[in-house]
């Protein structure tokens, strides 16, 4: 596969660094192909007789060309294309390997899928580490894009797996590679959440690491693992708990304060004020999931309150509909905040 840029030909190796490196201003415009091998699977399982199931995807997009030989796919058309065309097909092969079969009817729901979540207006932020776009899903979502490039600090509250830690840690990716700021600074105040942090084992980085592993996993779809690695080495890439920014400066850094709700009002206003020059600052979590001692208030709601008039500061709420994990996570939440809501009433009254 080989892709052409202003003469330039890429290996079908380099393709996804390619694209992941920010290069979005002609990609779209420029024919690409794309190979893509099938392995421990039967092929007419996957195919569908007569290859049925590769045709209906390929009916879907009439500018590309897909063809199957053996067991490998070919992809040609233009990158925009490319990439929901490589979205749906690597959904199909993760619901084989899990189910064994791919139906005509599974087919046409992974497409529907793709086309409900992309628009002419979805701009992909970034490219993942398998060539996937990255792209916001749902309205609030692309809600939270525009307030983070329009202003330097903002504030995305939401239930879990609304995508608000995942949608700012693509914005960070993005203005480093864009070359926008010079680092990106991830952190999260250590808070036990009904676990005793004091048993695990290790140094303290040790016993810190695995409450920011969600961190590493967002950063791991979008950076490459020796990339990351070379990052965090050079602190291009720094996750550290809360308490590391007391008396700093972050200066020409994106930086994302993740679980913020676990934040006293002392640890929030210290976070605050180390916005140094051509910084951002997203502050993300979920009002509901507070696990401070009851004596201590979040300082995520009281900073909401006290900083929402000023200019150049904005809040973005998520809801149960921009859920993306599995579909009883809306489910669960509702539950648990319909029980919450009986249990405060009960107060009350």
């Amino acid at each position: 596969m080989t892709i052409g840029v202003n003469s330039i030909n890429l290996d079908a190796n380099k393709i996804i660094e390619f694209l992941s490196l920010g290069n979005y201003l002609n990609i779209f415009s420029v024919l690409v192909e794309k190979l893509i091998t099938l392995e421990n699977m039967a092929m007419v399982d996957f195919l569908g007789v007569g290859n049925r199931n590769i045709k209906e995807v390929a009916s879907a997009f009439p500018k590309s060309k897909i063809v199957s030989r053996g067991n490998e796919i070919l992809i040609k058309g233009n990158a925009s294309e490319i990439v929901q065309i490589n979205d749906i097909l690597h959904a199909l092969i993760q619901h084989y390997h899990k189910y064994g079969k791919i139906t005509h009817e599974n087919v046409q729901g992974y497409i529907k899928r793709e086309s409900e979540f992309i628009s002419e207006d979805d701009e992909i932020l970034v490219y993942g580490t398998r060539g996937s776009g990255i792209k916001p899903k749902t309205a609030n979502q692309r809600t939270l894009v525009k307030a983070i490039k329009d202003n330097d600090l903002v504030f995305a509250l939401g239930p879990a797996g609304s995508g608000k830690t995942f949608i700012s840690v693509a914005m960070a990716v993005r203005a480093l590679k864009n070359k926008e700021v010079q680092k990106i600074i991830i952190t999260r105040p250590a808070v036990e959440a009904g676990e005793n942090l004091g048993f695990l084992p290790g140094d303290l980085q040790e016993k810190i690491d695995p409450y920011l592993m969600p961190i590493y996993d967002s950063l791991g779809d979008m950076i490459p693992a020796e990339k990351l690695k070379n990052y965090q080495e050079n602190n291009i890439i720094e996750i550290a708990p809360l308490a590391y920014m007391r008396g700093r400066t972050l200066n020409n850094a994106f930086v994302l304060l993740d679980e913020a709700q676990n934040t006293t009002s002392m640890q929030m206003k210290m976070f605050l004020t180390r916005m140094g020059p051509n910084s951002k600052m997203i502050v993300t979590g979920d009002r509901s999931q507070v696990d401070l001692p009851r004596h201590q208030n979040s300082g995520l709601s009281e900073s909401v309150k006290l900083l929402q008039n000023v200019k150049g500061i904005a809040t973005v709420e998520l809801t149960t509909r921009d859920v993306v994990r599995h579909k009883l996570v809306k489910e669960i939440i509702n539950a648990y905040d319909k029980e919450q809501s009986k249990s405060d009433k009960g107060k009350k009254d």
